[in-house]
């Protein structure tokens, strides 16, 4: 199945929204500090109905990518998110552990 972002981003936070062929599937919600060029992950939520799919991986892999354009270190606040981080090979150089 092919899943869809949209990225509401309003200032300094804002929420990542997945969406499958016919409805949002999740929401990854996030904080930025520009001033310490900082992207925090605040919360991953995959809605009950499509849990165990992986999905949440996918959601974090997304907004990696989101605070790799901008050139930000991110730092897992949820600890879903540091998890999946942590079992990750190729985030090393943005991973932020405090």
């Amino acid at each position: 199945m092919n899943y869809t972002y949209q990225n509401n981003q309003s200032g300094n936070g804002g929420f990542m929204t997945m969406h499958n062929d016919s409805e949002e599937v999740g929401r990854l919600t996030y904080t930025i500090m520009p001033e310490d060029n900082r992207y925090v992950i605040s919360f991953v939520n995959i809605y009950p109905k499509f849990e165990g799919q992986g999905l949440g991986k996918l959601i974090v892999k997304e907004a990696i990518d989101f605070a790799r354009d901008n050139n930000w270190k991110v730092y897992p606040h949820c600890s879903y998110a540091r998890t999946v981080m942590s079992r990750m090979d190729d985030v090393q150089d943005i991973l932020l552990k405090s």
